[in-house]
């Protein structure tokens, strides 16, 4: 039997993997299915094939095979696609366009005034890198489906019960606050790790509350691409807002850094004044299409790595899943795989994901 912590994301993907395959599948997560303490909630997230990493343009490949696929097996549409925009001098757009081309994915590359015609909406002062793929996620309802998909084939879900302690020998013994044991071959963790005492070595991990903002277009008949704007100070991303967004369309803007130190159980949700005065003002510069005064708010965390790649690894009956570091959830169905084929024994890590790792 193989028990999985935490029903998360990456917790749900990875159950739903197992349990399709014909494992026996526990999955334990402290609070309701699709709460709002984490990092796994929420209508929008990106979907992107654009990184400088052909590792990672490689995994978005991949990813995107298992989005359809999740998409199939529970007739559920998960990944909406809208194409997607990178700028700024820190984003490097010519860079990632000669990574992309290597990879055989497809791009264009335009300066400012061919871009201004075709998204007038947005305001350019450089060149524009366009890929068709990206897209956005809906990750309430991935983390659903995946878990019902998981029930559908025959995975036990325990919700309300939180994993107090781990006795590890050659299986794993999983102690819960409702005074119950559970004995599993191995233990996929895949809950908050710096709440959790394990008896592996961890990287440093930094959380950190992020705010995000919701923004009313102007036109709401425009269908926007995502976006992701880099300068030499600070990294901003847009993409559309889908139901947090209110009942008429938006778009979600938000900084990918100057998070607030924090932890799971010690963040106030209280979103940064400071941050949302200077994402408004990004809007009003950037993003004239948009309305600059936000109509939503809210907070969520990353739990971020040294180096920013994944933690996905086994140690003993444990696999350790942490993928984080704010780019965690384009990779949700694919990370679910390969965590099933680290708990059964198909694949070994990848070195880059190892606990022990340096960066």
């Amino acid at each position: 039997m193989i028990a999985v912590v935490g029903a998360g994301l990456m917790g749900a993907a990875t159950a739903w993997q197992l349990a399709r395959r014909g494992h026996e599948v526990a999955l334990v997560e402290a609070y309701d299915i699709g709460h709002t303490h984490g990092s796994s909630h929420g209508s929008s997230r990106i979907f992107r094939r654009a990184y400088a990493d052909p590792l990672y343009v490689g995994l978005t490949g991949r990813a995107y095979e298992q989005w359809r696929e999740l998409e199939e097996d529970d007739s559920t549409p998960l990944l909406r696609t809208t194409g997607g925009l990178d700028l700024g001098e820190g984003r490097d757009p010519e860079a990632l366009a000669g990574v992309l081309g290597a990879a055989g994915v497809p791009y264009e590359l335009l300066g400012a005034e061919a871009a201004s015609e075709r998204w007038p909406y947005v305001r350019f002062d450089g060149p524009v890198l366009y890929h068709p793929d990206a897209g956005v996620i809906d990750a309430d309802q991935t983390v659903a489906a995946c878990v019902r998909r998981a029930v559908e084939h025959g995975a036990d879900a325990w919700t309300g019960v939180r994993v107090t302690g781990f006795d590890v020998g050659e299986k794993a013994v999983l102690r819960t606050d409702d005074g119950r044991e559970l004995t599993a071959d191995t233990v996929v963790i895949a809950a908050g790790l710096p709440e959790l005492e394990l008896p592996v070595p961890l990287p440093p991990l930094t959380v950190t509350q992020q705010q995000v903002f919701h923004f009313r277009q102007r036109d709401p008949s425009v269908v926007w691409p995502t976006l992701v704007f880099k300068d030499e100070t600070t990294q901003t991303y847009g993409l559309p807002s889908g139901s947090d967004g209110g009942p008429l369309p938006a778009m979600k803007v938000a900084e990918h850094d100057r998070g607030t130190p924090t932890t799971a159980t010690t963040r106030t949700g209280v979103v940064d004044a400071s941050s949302r005065t200077r994402v408004s003002e990004f809007v009003r510069d950037r993003l004239p299409g948009l309305a600059p005064d936000p109509v939503a708010e809210a907070t969520c965390l990353y739990t971020t790595t040294p180096d920013e790649d994944f933690v996905l690894d086994r140690h003993g009956p444990l696999v350790i899943v942490s993928a984080c570091s704010g780019q965690g959830a384009k990779f949700t169905p694919l990370i679910g795989a390969m965590a099933a084929d680290l708990a059964t024994g198909r694949a070994e890590p990848h070195p880059r994901f190892r606990l022990g790792r340096t960066a």
